[in-house]
């Protein structure tokens, strides 16, 4: 694997040996030797070396370590030499191998396979696992109830395939699109910690809501061969999973990876299903508009609630996960949406068997990833456990879902999909202690009574402890000395103390030992064999006791697919009752659906209302295929109203309730958004420039299906061309698109479009003026507004008073047609007046033609944008009906 971390940090430089040591790689000292030769094996990783209770690293890499995780640097000296070394704890691994993938490193984990004690010479290491921050497994590394996916990308001719794989959980996705922004689209949606991208692929990640780490993958992976016979491994007919070769790639490439970082040398076992998926099954969102609508992220200052937050009162992390998952992808099936809504519905009416339901999914853990630990071979006594008590909670749930009156097809469904597992819950309850340590090697895993040898030797064990912790009392008694004592260390083993003074009342069966300062050890014949049955018994019993800790969880691993199927049953479970709760919480209403236009009443932007106090509901009544142009006052509500729509269709379409006191919606198949925009300096984009780039986006993809919401259009640019711009915007859609628009402006000449279009409309938000204030009364109403109230906002702002008074007048000198100084010259902005007629143009109709047929023989619609055509239009219109 090849490494391009997008940071400063430099595997390949930190890793190997320093230059000069590879000739004198004989000189080294044996463990040298054997960490540099593990360092050579993953060359584009930092390697940390178990040494014991530690991770070590040695030379540059110790330097890059230290200077990563800030510890000290100490050094290593033996006889070939001084080395720089850092090493962080074993046990407290987590916390720094975090700060190293931030740093943009993979880790290369090589840990000892064998035993000290058990090893004839140097003991033996080897790499479990690669840590890169797609393939992260530890708990400890991953947000409770997130997905984290390592994701490839490939491309065989127009069609553009995504493979996705989430090494935690074992969920592993694939679909295709045929365009590079439905590729941008699916990424965003995925959001992928690590990407990997074939040869004949690229992705900008410039342009992705969140830049993953970049990966070079293995050309020989990304082969169609090797990808069919990685496929094959998981399922025996890839070609019903997966279509055409640019999807076999991508997901026999993400496939293969996440083995590698397992160093797994067969399949992931875990991986039981592979799901291919079709993106126009869900609601069209793409980045901006999960962006502008603050779906997962809120951009105001000092804010933090987003629209997830509102909805997100999951019982266990399966939950969060699901209802992430269904707000990401809102769907566009009438019939599954309403599906999704009858079991919110029966849930919303059920309080007590919804409250039975949340108060046992409370007890639940994170089933996916125990069950992929559990499968990699890498859960401990306590996930077992874990794995149990999650079983013990699904009798409650079913009890719960039993109580559910109504009809719900879809809780029938996942009432039969929720196995008890009893087996594996009885298996573990008979094998492994209630509160098992967390070292499997040292005993106290295994219950009494689960295995008869290893009941034997702990009897045995016990025994000999019992025979020894009665030894002192018979010795004093045997030879009278009162001071004796019988210890034990890990060095010496079982001794009897005997100190100076007594010693000539030491019996002749004593033999010495150890000698202190002022006393002798000494054992007998009798405490010797003892203590070799005690020792042996112990050592063969922790030996047992792990055999049969495997072998339990083995068979629990064998019941993978079985676990897997519980977790997601259980994950839309949380996710349904969650919605349920919600809706009734916040008095949220069922939405409906038809084949008409958005009909809304009393609707709430459900963020806002849930951190304000008081909150103004309004209507909106948007015929199918309209354009609504909504003006009005800044801070009067216009953009919150628009979100709010947009929200509510959005909430609709995942399956909640809504809110409003009534709903009726068509199924939209993608929301598009236009609203503020900011300047992307690194990419060389003004905040025009990107405005017209998220325009461009909208005007080629929007359908009649569509909605689209657009905030001050042309705001960026002088008023002429920007004027010029919004309006035939809003022309195209009309005529054109056909998407149901809400368009927010402050161009008040537009509102006359509606004069002129029969699916134009005017909408505005309400202010009253009074003695120079203004009240925002945030209810919209029909018609346009009769002012923008700008002098006033900037007022209410602070503006100084004598800006706020020079502007009023210029405002009412405007209104009279003079520029502020009684001149009587006409305001005129970059060549165009106040009524947006060209200074200079000719009044003559024949003139006008000629000048129109005239600018068309000079343009070069070769080169012309979108963007441009449409201002030479608009111009071209307006100069013709001048005339």
């Amino acid at each position: 694997m090849n490494a391009d971390a997008g940071t400063e940090a430099d595997a390949d430089a930190v890793t190997g040996p320093p230059d000069g040591m590879v000739d004198a790689r004989d000189d080294l000292t044996p463990m040298l030797s054997q960490y540099f030769d593990r360092c050579a094996e993953y060359e584009d990783a930092l390697l940390l070396f178990q040494n014991g209770d530690f991770y070590q690293t040695y030379c540059d890499a110790a330097e890059e370590v230290a200077r990563v995780c800030e510890l000290t640097l100490t050094q290593r000296e033996d006889s070939t030499g001084t080395y720089p070394m850092a090493g962080i704890p074993v046990d407290n691994a987590a916390t720094y191998v975090e700060r190293l993938l931030e740093a943009g490193y993979r880790i290369a984990v090589a840990e000892q396979v064998e035993r000290p004690e058990a090893a004839s010479g140097l003991v033996d290491r080897a790499v479990t696992q690669v840590i890169t921050p797609g393939t992260v497994i530890d708990d400890e590394l991953l947000g409770a109830g997130t997905k984290n996916y390592v994701a490839a990308v490939t491309r065989e001719g127009r069609t553009r395939a995504v493979g996705a794989v989430d090494a935690a959980t074992g969920e592993c996705l694939v679909t295709s699109v045929d365009d590079e922004a439905g590729l941008y689209a699916e990424l965003d949606r995925l959001a992928p910690a690590e990407l990997l991208v074939g040869p004949d692929a690229s992705v900008d990640t410039e342009t992705l809501a969140v830049a993953p780490m970049m990966t070079d993958h293995e050309a020989a992976d990304l082969d169609v061969e090797a990808a069919a016979e990685t496929l094959s491994a998981y399922v025996s007919r890839p070609d019903a999973v997966v279509e055409g070769d640019a999807e076999r790639r991508a997901c026999g490439a993400a496939l293969a990876y996440a083995e590698w970082t397992q160093g797994d040398d067969g399949p992931l076992d875990y991986v039981t299903r592979i799901r291919r998926y079709d993106p126009r099954a869900a609601l069209g969102l793409d980045a901006t508009a999960v962006r502008s609508l603050e779906l997962f992220e809120n951009r105001g200052a000092g804010a933090s609630e987003t629209l997830f937050d509102v909805l997100d009162d999951t019982a266990c992390a399966l939950g969060r996960r699901k209802l992430d998952g269904w707000l990401r992808r809102p769907l566009v099936d009438r019939e599954r949406i309403e599906a999704r809504l009858d079991a919110v519905d029966a849930l919303a009416d059920a309080v007590l068997a919804r409250e039975t339901i949340r108060d046992a999914l409370h007890a639940v853990y994170d089933l996916e990833r125990l069950s992929g630990r559990i499968s990699r071979g890498r859960a401990d006594a306590r996930d077992l456990r874990s794995l149990k008590a999650t079983l013990d909670a699904v009798p409650d749930v079913l009890a719960g879902v039993d109580g559910v009156d109504g009809d719900a097809a879809r809780l029938d469904e996942l009432r039969e999909r929720i196995d008890p597992v009893d087996d594996v819950r009885d298996l573990i309850g008979r094998a492994i202690q209630p509160d098992p340590p967390v070292e499997l090697t040292e005993g106290g895993v295994i219950r009494e009574g689960f295995d008869d040898e290893l009941d034997r030797l702990r009897e045995t064990e016990r025994e000999g402890r019992a025979w020894v912790a009665d030894l002192e009392a018979r010795e004093r008694e045997r030879t009278g000395i009162d001071s004796l004592s019988v210890g034990h260390n890990q060095v010496h083993g079982y001794y009897i103390e005997v100190t100076d003074p007594n010693l000539d009342r030491v019996p002749d069966d004593y033999t010495r030992r150890q000698t202190l300062k002022n006393a002798e050890r000494f054992y007998t014949p009798a405490l010797k064999r003892r203590e070799d049955e005690i020792l042996g018994a112990a050592e063969r019993a922790d030996t047992l006791e792990y055999e049969r800790f495997c072998e339990v969880r083995e068979s629990v691993a064998a019941e993978t697919d079985r676990l897997q199927a519980v977790a997601d049953a259980l994950a839309q479970l949380d996710a349904l009752a969650t919605l349920a709760g919600v809706a009734v919480d916040r008095n949220y209403a069922r939405p409906t659906f038809h084949d008409g236009g958005i009909d809304i009443e009393a609707g709430r932007h459900p963020v806002v209302e849930a951190t304000q106090d008081r909150f103004v509901p309004n209507d909106a009544a948007l015929p199918p295929g309209s354009v609504s142009l909504v003006t009005g006052p800044n801070m009067s509500g216009k953009s919150t109203y628009m979100r709010q729509v947009a929200l509510i269709v959005v909430l609709a379409q995942m399956g909640s309730f809504v809110p409003a006191d009534a709903a009726r919606l068509p199924v939209v198949d993608r929301v598009f958004t236009r609203v503020g925009a900011s300047d992307d300096i690194a990419g060389g984009q003004s905040t025009f420039m990107r405005e017209m780039a998220e325009l461009t986006a909208i005007l080629h993809e929007a359908t009649p299906d569509s909605l689209v919401l657009l905030d001050e259009v042309g705001r960026g640019t002088s008023t002429a061309d920007g004027r010029a711009i919004a309006r035939a915007t809003a022309e195209f859609l009309h005529d054109e698109v056909g998407a149901t628009t809400l368009f927010a402006t402050h161009y008040h000449d537009l509102t006359g479009l509606a004069e002129a279009y029969e699916g134009v409309r005017n909408l505005h938000f309400a202010a009253e003026r009074e003695d120079g204030d203004v009240t925002f009364l945030h209810r919209v109403a029909d018609g346009p507004a009769s002012s923008s109230y700008g002098v006033e906002v900037a007022r209410m702002a602070g503006v100084p008073d004598p800006v706020v008074e020079r502007s009023r007048a210029l405002v009412e000198d405007a209104d009279r047609g003079t520029n502020g100084h009684d001149d009587g010259i006409q305001v005129t902005l970059d060549g165009v007046d106040r009524d947006g007629v060209e200074v200079g143009a000719t009044g003559g109709g024949a003139e006008a033609d000629d000048g129109v047929a005239a600018t068309l023989r000079e343009t070069d619609l070769a080169r012309t944008t979108p963007i441009e055509a449409l201002n030479l239009l608009a111009a071209l219109k307006d100069r013709v009906e001048e005339s």
